[in-house]
């Protein structure tokens, strides 16, 4: 019986797999990141979840999320799921580039990239990810992702440099922002890169409108320039990419990624799909 976990800043999902040909059972709770909450703060937030999986017998437990940036994180999560799973006997803990390689790359080799409310990416030799671009999390990069869209929109409107007819359906949409509220949120609120990443839908909705084009199609270019291109195997590997902005903006995506005459590979919306598949090859083999 396989315990699959999957989390990002926003939300976690978390899939019960009890046979090869049994339906597995999926459950959601709101994200999990160790870089910013406290064990407390994680354990409050999943109570709901736990108890619903709390009479489920668990085996092996694979976790895979963002802010695994070091052992201690990865001990939080780790200390975290074995006081509630005391009967398995695998527990891993692992970042979310990794679930992302597994889930896009399989066994084989690619460049995965994800691209989310953050982004990240890594070259995977169908084992382990053996080159990594660091990435420099959201104030200082997160290119391409849902916060930098946000970000870019909201620095946008700040600095008025919206056309006006965009101005304005952003003002009925968010209200007339003022600048104190938004340093507030960027500076003080929790998870600002989960509060700018909320704005990338408007995007999302107006991004044929030419000013929102040309917005999101920077932001992607920034990752492609920031990125991938520093890979000694981008000309000659497919570029795999997951995550809810990658996915839903992947016609943007995909005609940046052609100008810049790189191999796009698998979009998919979230990991969890892929790892799946994963997992069950390796614990049910055919």
């Amino acid at each position: 019986m396989i315990l699959l976990i999957e989390s990002g800043s926003s939300k976690t999902e978390w899939r019960y797999i009890s046979s090869p040909n049994e339906a597995y059972q999926s459950f959601h709770s709101l994200g999990i990141n160790p870089y910013y909450q406290t064990p407390v703060e994680i354990e409050t937030s999943q109570k709901e979840v736990l108890s619903q999986l709390s009479s489920l017998p668990v085996e092996e437990i694979y976790y895979y999320g963002t802010g695994i940036t070091d052992e201690s994180k990865k001990g939080i999560i780790q200390h975290w799921l074995s006081s509630y799973f005391e009967g398995a006997k695998i527990i891993q803990v692992e970042n979310d580039l990794i679930a992302a390689a597994r889930s896009l790359c399989g066994d084989d080799t690619g460049i995965a990239c994800i691209l989310g409310t953050g982004s990240n990416s890594g070259f995977f030799n169908g084992n382990a990810i053996t080159e990594q671009i660091p990435p420099l999390g959201f104030w200082l990069g997160d290119e391409g992702s849902g916060g930098h869209l946000g970000k870019l929109l909201v620095l946008s409107y700040l600095h008025q440099e919206m056309p006006q007819d965009i101005r304005e359906l952003f003002i009925k949409r968010f209200g007339a922002l003022n600048r104190l509220d938004v340093l507030s949120k960027a500076y003080q609120g929790e998870f600002p890169n989960r509060w700018f990443a909320s704005f990338s839908k408007f995007l999302f909705d107006h991004r044929k409108h030419p000013f929102c084009y040309r917005l999101i199609e920077h932001s992607f270019q920034e990752f492609i320039r920031l990125y991938v291109s520093k890979y000694a195997e981008a000309a000659t590997q497919k570029i795999h990419f997951t995550g809810s902005v990658a996915f839903y903006y992947s016609d943007i995506l995909k005609q940046v990624m052609r100008k810049n005459r790189y191999h796009i590979g698998n979009i998919s919306e979230a990991p969890m799909a892929g790892l799946t598949w994963y997992h069950k090859s390796k614990k049910w083999p055919e």
